[in-house]
């Protein structure tokens, strides 16, 4: 009896799964029943807390899509280990990142059209992404609940997140405050120390002459910040610096500003480093705003709020901060003022979205109170289960670092607004109560008269949350809290939590603040934490690199299961993986291979009966170690151990 493959092709066509592709996709907009949350059935449940991606740009990182591939290799493993899988899909639409993308779309400057015109533009800008990226996530065979996915921009959601914000109010955990703060001039707002990036920049070192007063003698202070001298309000020098310590007690003139400071005694000072001899002004870095508040030193604002030179800085009034000090640098040479300018790398503060260096800026701001939950958010990070285990450290890193509480105001538009209305008459601050979208800045006030003074004329708020702050209540939203009580205590804590290693400072740390401060509970079981894409040079892909790959042609040229397998077998979980065509075009090989032996079987007969001879003993042996391995890999969510484990055998 000749036989025939039941399988005609003779490698795999990623033309079969577009069929696929089509059938579902007419199943889940039809009917709405593929992959749909079934809660109420008795198996244990299985709920993800997916991160909402952010549609801020297009194309779409082929890093992001292997990171939401292996998600989804998380929800198929639950699903097969019998669990009751609520996969939830979002799309994160707030932030800065959303702003600047309109304002590159349009031409068009944040601050200078109307408010709700520009929100408007935000919101076209993010519909044609988002729809390029959910169309994405089904081509991928992502097997989420699209038929119910939320936007973080929804009134739903910004409902929810004022609703926190309402409730840790009443609760006494937010606070005003004017404060020195991270400030970006480009984006124009107040950022927290979980957005700075620091990077090691090329610096000029100037070493610049002060005048002792009443002797014919100079102190010689080096600097990277010579615009800051119209603040300066101090000179330390190492107590035991014996180059130095002649100085102590004395005056200096400040040079271009005809002012006295006084030479003083820091032991935060380093002596090899410059000329040792530091001056301390408003505001160069936050060790200058540890000593103006130790030292009793009068603030100077020397940069505004626009990146430019207050009047404090006098005839440099109005100049950018580069200009100015490049125009006080040839001020200080045409004075044979400056004895050198030496090349150095200096660990710059910036800002993680504009990529800017961050000023530091008094800025009056509201501020959630976290420095009273570390111990809090350290126990949490101990009893999490980390997938990988090392990443735990990197939490924990973070948390021992926080030294400030949290600014949670920012000045920015297409983001959930912040629900006060203040009295006209005495300014007294009013909440409204929960349960409502509020847009203070255009709406009414719901409040009929000041609970302090009497009066009946309000002013709405108009500043923002920090886009964390919508963030950080994904656990929350998804399982419906403030909204069902029975779904949210079925639900909630979620199960896992899957996310970049990048964002364990802001995402994974701000959500356990959060949902700790609201609930008393843990949000999640699971941390799992992915690494970055990178290119064949083990360089993090980004957009402004120029080296981010397209994962929608590859899709197309290889198919979705060539993509996955590709993504599963390249790394263990955790670490970075690299991303390019050559090692995607080997896994087709492979699978092309897989499909073959399919092929082979399918020419067989079906049987009802098997003889097992010695060999299949040892086959069948073989594969129960497969299948051990696997479940390990399986357990842990580690997906490069079935992936290899299956490809070696």
């Amino acid at each position: 009896m000749k036989m025939e493959p039941k399988l005609v092709e003779n490698r795999w066509n990623p033309e079969l799964e577009r069929k696929m592709f089509n059938l579902w996709n007419i199943e889940m907009m039809e009917k709405g029943n593929v992959f749909k949350k079934e809660l109420d059935s008795n198996k244990k449940k299985f709920v993800i807390d997916t991160p909402p991606p952010y549609p801020s740009g297009w194309p779409w990182h082929i890093g992001a899509a292997a990171h939401y591939s292996q998600i989804d290799m998380i929800a198929r493993t639950a699903r097969m280990m019998g669990h009751n899988v609520y996969f939830p899909i979002g799309v994160d639409r707030n932030g800065i990142g959303v702003e600047r993308n309109a304002e590159k779309m349009h031409n068009i400057s944040m601050h200078k059209i109307p408010r709700a015109k520009f929100i408007e533009y935000c919101k076209t800008a993010l519909d044609e992404t988002e729809a390029k990226m959910l169309h994405l996530m089904k081509m991928l065979g992502i097997s989420a609940d699209f038929s119910n996915y939320y936007r973080t921009d929804s009134e739903e959601y910004r409902k929810l997140t004022q609703a926190t914000f309402i409730q840790l109010w009443k609760k006494g955990l937010i606070y005003e405050d004017t404060r020195p703060n991270n400030y970006c001039v480009d984006c124009k707002t107040t950022i927290a120390d979980a957005e700075i990036v620091y990077e090691d920049k090329p610096a000029k070192l100037y070493y610049i002459k002060f005048k002792i007063k009443g002797a014919d003698e100079d102190l010689v202070i080096a600097t990277t910040r010579p615009e800051l001298l119209c603040a300066c309000q101090a000179i330390l020098v190492n107590p035991d610096d014996e180059k130095n310590k002649k100085f102590v007690g004395k005056h200096v003139v400040l040079p271009l500003f005809d002012k006295d400071i006084k030479v003083r005694t820091h032991p935060i000072v380093k002596s090899d480093f410059g000329s040792g001899a530091d001056m301390v002004c408003s505001y160069g870095d936050y060790n200058d705003v540890r000593l103006f508040r130790e030292l009793k030193l009068e603030e100077i604002i020397a940069i505004d709020e626009n990146g430019r030179m207050s009047k404090n800085a006098g005839a440099y009034a109005g100049l950018k901060t580069m200009e100015c000090r490049e125009k006080i640098v040839h001020d200080l040479e045409t004075r044979n003022l400056i004895v050198k300018k030496e090349d150095i790398k200096h660990r710059t503060p910036t800002c993680e979205r504009s990529k800017t260096p961050i000023e530091i800026v008094p800025m009056k701001e509201f501020y959630l109170n976290q420095l009273d939950f570390i111990k809090d958010i350290k126990n949490m990070a101990k009893s999490l289960d980390f997938h990988p285990e090392e990443n735990r450290q990197l939490l924990l890193d973070w948390v021992e670092s926080v030294s400030i509480d949290w600014p949670i105001s920012r000045r920015r538009y297409y983001a959930t607004e912040i629900p006060i209305w203040y009295c006209k008459s005495c300014n007294t601050p009013h909440v409204p109560e929960p349960g409502n979208y509020y847009q203070p800045w255009k709406d009414e006030s719901p409040f009929t008269k000041c609970a302090k003074c009497g009066n009946k004329t309000f002013v709405g708020e108009e500043r923002t949350f920090d886009t964390w702050m919508d963030s950080s209540v994904s656990p929350l939203f998804i399982c419906k809290y403030l909204e069902d009580k029975k779904f949210f205590d079925k639900v909630y804590p979620v199960t896992i939590r899957p996310q970049g290693k990048d964002i364990v400072r802001t995402w994974l740390y701000y959500t356990l603040l959060r949902c700790n401060q609201l609930t008393g509970k843990s949000p999640f079981g699971h941390a799992w934490i992915m690494g970055y894409g990178v290119d064949d040079e083990g360089k993090k892909m980004s957009k402004s690199k120029g080296n981010v790959i397209d994962p929608i042609p590859i899709i197309e040229k290889y198919g979705a299961d060539i993509f996955r397998f590709w993504c599963a077998q390249e790394t263990s979980l955790g670490s970075n993986f690299k991303v390019s065509e050559e090692r995607i075009l080997k896994v087709s090989n492979f699978m092309t291979k897989l499909w073959n032996v399919a092929r082979f079987i399918s020419s067989f007969p079906k049987s009802d009966k098997v003889e097992l001879v010695e060999t299949d003993g040892w086959v069948l042996s073989e594969l129960n170690k497969l299948i051990e391995k696997c479940m390990a890999g399986y357990n842990d969510f580690n997906f490069y151990i079935p992936a290899n484990a299956v490809r070696e055998f």
